[in-house]
């Protein structure tokens, strides 16, 4: 299991979506996708603030790898996705308390080096000859939404490597070991030293939803939700948006 940082259920039973953060008390141990890190670990130090004693743990890593460590038996609290399909694995197997909230969702951009050698600018210049392009694994939630996006707009594309989470595959373009990655606006937001976003209209064909859920057995249950509550209020909500989400 990737490691874990330290910084009410999917249904809106779960916490109001606006206000203020229920007390709570504790570790809350939170399984979210990679593209959440630095939204969340802003969001879990304002939780901790406002709730002194309280100790949030992170595991970020991809929706999937999550997904299959919830069902295998790993503790956690609560499970932030990156994609609907993740959730379901979760939701399918008895692990959720409740059902799960969409709480923000993303879009795709091309990542480019800040210099952008290549000139791209649109998603078929990643077929050009020479082109060097990373993708995630389609078992991720960023993996399945590029190759939802290639298709629409039929550029056929060979990646020259597979990553397992788009943390990883954006870090091969801000290492310079490829000329391009698909990536999610958030990721490409996170790292303006490194890398532009390049828009492209087909990425409204591949919008992902991120929902949220307390875990059946978290052994942090009112600490679950409180967290949960804390980011769909206007506090987490506005650091959400501020990275480049959007709204659900």
């Amino acid at each position: 299991m990737a490691g874990l940082a330290g910084c009410g259920d999917g249904r809106d039973t779960a916490g109001p979506p606006r206000g203020a953060t229920s007390a709570a008390t504790g570790t809350v141990t939170v399984f979210a996708a990679a593209s959440l890190t630095e939204s969340f670990t802003r969001i879990g130090k304002d939780f901790e603030a406002a709730n002194p004693g309280v100790t949030v743990r992170f595991n970020f890593a991809g929706s999937s790898a999550l997904a299959t460590q919830i069902t295998q038996g790993a503790p956690a609290d609560l499970f932030a996705s990156a994609a609907p399909k993740n959730m379901r694995t979760v939701v399918d197997a008895g692990e959720g308390d409740g059902s799960p909230a969409t709480f923000v969702k993303n879009q795709l951009v091309i990542a480019v080096p800040k210099s952008n050698p290549k000139g791209i600018a649109a998603l078929p210049d990643l077929a050009r000859p020479g082109t060097k392009v990373a993708l995630c694994v389609e078992q991720v939630p960023c993996g399945a939404a590029a190759v939802t996006a290639l298709a629409t707009a039929q550029v056929p594309i060979t990646p020259v490597t597979l990553e397992q989470d788009v943390k990883a595959a954006l870090s091969k373009v801000k290492l310079g070991e490829v000329d391009a990655a698909l990536v999610y606006r958030t990721d490409a937001q996170a790292a303006p030293d490194d890398v532009i976003g390049v828009e492209f209209a087909e990425s409204s064909s591949a919008v992902n939803e991120y929902p949220i859920i307390v875990l059946k057995n978290a052994p942090n249950r009112p600490g679950a939700r409180a967290f949960v509550a804390h980011v769909r209020s206007d506090q987490g909500m506005a650091v959400l948006t501020g990275a480049g989400f959007q709204a659900p």
